[in-house]
């Protein structure tokens, strides 16, 4: 089965708006740490929670990198791919989009897995505030619905 050079080049909406995406989850994530810096500096009492958060932050830093690294590396194996079946050389095309799917997928699991990280980081700033602790939008709703009937 031979692929048309269109093929390839459906990712490229894909990839960019992805690319797009994760860059602007790594300046969020700049902003963040140089704020957090700067309140280091400013804060002498709170430099532990400080300095857990930007140990998270740095962490996931790493992670938007290596999302990055991948997307950019799927965007150009879809070009090499496009020049391989401009050529006809159709099985080295093959390859190269199933490595360019391959990446891409790689990028959207490390996507997941920062997402993850993120939330666990926010949970840690919530459990901080001890009426929020134990708080659910759901079990809130029915607890103040029953309150009010009972």
């Amino acid at each position: 089965m031979e692929i048309s050079i269109n093929t390839p080049a459906l990712l490229f909406p894909a990839i960019t708006f992805l690319m797009l995406v994760y860059g602007n989850r790594f300046l969020a994530l700049a902003n963040l740490v140089r704020s957090l810096h700067e309140r280091y500096n400013k804060n002498k009492d709170d430099r532990k929670s400080i300095v857990k958060q930007i140990k998270n932050l740095r962490t996931r830093l790493t992670i938007i990198k290596f999302m990055q690294f991948l997307s950019v590396c799927s965007f150009l194996l879809c070009m090499i791919c496009m020049y391989q079946i401009f050529v006809g050389h159709h099985h080295t095309a093959h390859w190269l989009f199933a490595t360019s799917l391959f990446f891409i997928m790689l990028s959207m699991v490390l996507s997941i897995l920062e997402i993850q990280i993120s939330t666990i980081a926010l949970e840690h700033e919530l459990s901080d505030m001890e009426e929020l602790e134990n708080s659910n939008v759901v079990v809130d709703y029915f607890k103040t619905t029953f309150d009010k009937e009972g």
